[in-house]
């Protein structure tokens, strides 16, 4: 790990979900060197020029250009969003394959470079690509994590703060489990301020405990919705990963619901990345947030659980 005053970010893949991070992050100011690695190595020359542009009204200075996996050796973070789409026909297993096999080449690069920083994986399904990069890493397991429900916890914080004409700040309430159509919302821990969310509705007329259910499915479905419209979704998740960079960073120890290896036991449930709040700081995962939940959300949290186990049970490894 390099000195804690650093802020070395290597990006490996420069298509729309990694460039609206790098994005992201020259805006927000949040490293001073930024390294973008792709297969396309002129793609990355032209996304680092046109990103150096924009230097002069970024908040603060940047080194941005195009490299290859040596510059890992010293990078204090790498961002990994490479990867690709499911072709037609093709089923989720053949996508799984194609995606471990991208993500095993990647992380060997990385390590043979020395890198002793932290891995945070974006590549879809993460919370498997996550355990793939854990595997062949070779590190410890609070070092490499996954974006997981970030973007889902974003999504379901802004629909209940326009439902309940609240700051979405003000809200704090959670997607956990797989990224994917078996996550959920484990209301009873959901809050509005220090009041919960249930509360919140039982109190007030104009509330119907039906439109949880609503919020949930609009929350679940809403990347099917963008990819309908504008056949991928970027922005999101751009912004989740460099929210997540800034606690790296600034040694925040915020809790973000990112992709955690459950090395101990949660609910029957271990040997696997999965959705849940963590204390991140510059160190990586402090602490995983774990919480009590009525029998229906442990009934979810373990079918979610499977279906992420049959699938890493799937690539072999």
């Amino acid at each position: 790990m390099r000195q804690i005053d650093t802020r070395k970010v290597v990006l490996v893949g420069t298509g729309f979900v990694g460039m609206s991070y790098a994005y992201s992050l020259l805006n927000q100011g949040l490293a001073e060197e930024l390294v973008l690695i792709d297969i396309n190595k002129e793609k990355a020359i032209g996304e680092a020029m046109d990103l150096s542009h924009g230097v002069p009204y970024a908040p603060r200075h940047m080194t941005i250009y195009a490299g290859d996996y040596n510059d890992c050796k010293d990078a204090d973070l790498v961002v990994i969003t490479a990867g690709v789409a499911q072709k037609p026909g093709e089923t989720r297993l053949d996508l799984l394959q194609r995606n471990k096999a991208i993500m095993v080449d990647i992380v060997e690069s990385i390590m043979k470079s020395g890198f002793s920083g932290i891995i945070l994986v974006a590549s879809n399904p993460v919370d498997v690509m996550t355990y793939v990069a854990y595997k062949v890493s070779g590190l410890p397991a609070h070092r490499v994590f996954g974006s997981g429900t970030s973007l889902d916890s974003a999504r379901l914080r802004y629909a209940l703060s326009r439902y309940f004409e609240v700051d979405a700040h003000s809200v704090h309430a959670y997607v956990i489990g797989e990224h994917g159509d078996s996550e959920f919302v484990p209301w009873s821990n959901a809050f509005i301020g220090i009041k919960p969310v249930l509360d919140v509705i039982s109190e007030h007329p104009e509330y119907d405990f039906a439109d949880l259910d609503r919020i949930y499915v609009e929350v679940r479905d809403a990347a099917y919705e963008i990819i309908k419209r504008k056949q991928a979704t970027y922005y999101g998740i751009g912004l989740s990963l460099a929210h997540i960079t800034r606690v790296i960073f600034n040694n925040s120890n915020s809790i973000v619901p990112v992709s955690v290896y459950l090395e101990k036991p949660f609910c029957g449930v271990s040997d696997l990345y999965i959705g849940l709040p963590a204390v991140i700081n510059r160190h990586g995962i402090k602490e995983i947030i774990t919480f009590p939940m009525n029998q229906n959300d442990r009934e979810r949290f373990v079918h979610s659980a499977a279906i992420l186990q049959r699938e890493i049970s799937s690539l072999g490894l």
